[in-house]
């Protein structure tokens, strides 16, 4: 049933994602006849008087559709209502609104987890430290065997009791030894055992294993005190998000080599998903709000096949007074939509074969 849920919630933000295309386009009275979930051959499909709506079967995103790009378009090349003779602005409020939707759609999830979970009042801690959803491809830590999920209970016989500084004892142990083996007692799924890991010097000379520890412990909520806190409070958290989101995308641009396995597909993003909603339902706004997030930078991106390369070809034509030849950009817009479609594929081979119950299979 995690599962599941995690897929709804991706499902649910793309197509929040499309609606604002789709809403932005028909409330300026633009002919919109395609709207699609997913991408490749069709699935299922229902035709509305002018819109035709299906689901396809690649779910790594879907799109808007729109009769200027059909070459039987049944209406007449000077109609006004045809996107491509709309003014400049019209056509970026179109192309802008599905980053527009998917933004707002974060806020308000945040907005409803303050409402019906609460706010967080502190934390009951357990004992150790928790490893989180990713782990870096060969790292020290992948190496010895360290999953997602795991419980670290002690480092070199000295156990981490339930305080919120436990993350912080374990990483000084990491930090002072660099290339030097240690000793940690792991707990997974109830099962404890013993693991020997050997943390890799850093640029500082500090030891690392290419995780991040957080404390293991649930959090304790109470009800908001009013309804100007819940508002408030969803503000600061989807500020939050939204400036360590960017970070990391600068991050992940600036030290791609260091930064590129971190990387996740949409089986990886499911499996992040399932476990938090494995571990507490209610996290699921939180996972909801990240990925709204997540997609609304990405599309934003001047990049081809995503809105933000489209928005670099009106701002392109705005410059240039005239739009760039249909040949280009149909070029460039496709070249994009395959490379995009590949390193989908490729993200979802490559976290498929790195599912633990895939591994078994492969063992």
């Amino acid at each position: 049933m995690s599962v599941l849920a995690a897929i709804a919630v991706l499902a649910i933000l793309i197509v929040v994602h499309e609606l604002g295309h789709f809403m932005a386009a028909r409330l300026q009275g633009i002919h919109a006849n395609r709207f699609s979930l997913g991408f490749g051959p069709i699935l299922w499909k229902y035709q509305g008087p002018e819109t035709e709506y299906a689901v396809r079967a690649f779910p790594l995103g879907g799109f808007v559709g729109f009769p200027d790009d059909d070459p039987d378009c049944k209406y007449p090349l000077d109609d006004p209502n045809l996107l491509r003779n709309r003014p400049i602005l019209d056509r970026a409020i179109v192309i802008s609104a599905g980053v527009i939707a998917n933004l707002i759609f974060a806020y308000l999830v945040l907005v409803i987890q303050f409402g019906i979970v609460g706010v967080p009042k502190g934390i009951n801690y357990q004992p150790g430290v928790l490893v989180p959803q990713i782990i870096s491809e060969n790292s020290p830590a992948a190496v010895a065997g360290i999953k997602a999920g795991d419980v670290i209970l002690s480092v070199n016989g000295k156990e981490l009791g339930a305080v919120k500084e436990a993350p912080e004892l374990l990483k000084t142990a990491i930090q002072n030894s660099a290339n030097k083996p240690i000793q940690i007692t792991v707990e997974r799924n109830g099962v404890t055992g013993s693991l020997e890991v050997t943390p890799e010097a850093g640029a500082d000379g500090k030891g690392r294993v290419g995780v991040q520890l957080v404390p293991n412990g649930s959090p304790i909520y109470r009800r908001p005190n009013n309804i100007l806190e819940i508002f408030s409070l969803a503000a600061d958290q989807f500020q939050q998000i939204f400036v360590g989101t960017v970070k990391g995308f600068y991050q992940l641009i600036t030290n791609f080599k260091e930064t590129a396995a971190q990387v996740a597909g949409p089986v990886k993003i499911v499996e992040a998903g399932a476990k938090l909603a494995e571990s507490d339902i209610s996290r699921l706004f939180l996972f909801a709000a990240l990925v709204s997030i997540n997609l609304a930078i990405i599309n934003i991106l001047p990049l081809p096949a995503l809105d933000g390369g489209q928005l670099a070809f009106l701002l392109i034509e705005g410059l240039r007074g005239k739009p760039l030849p249909t040949h280009i950009q149909d070029g460039v817009m496709q070249t994009g939509l395959m490379l995009l479609l590949g390193l989908g594929i490729f993200l979802i081979v490559r976290d498929t074969t790195q599912l633990e119950w895939v591994q078994k299979l492969l063992q």
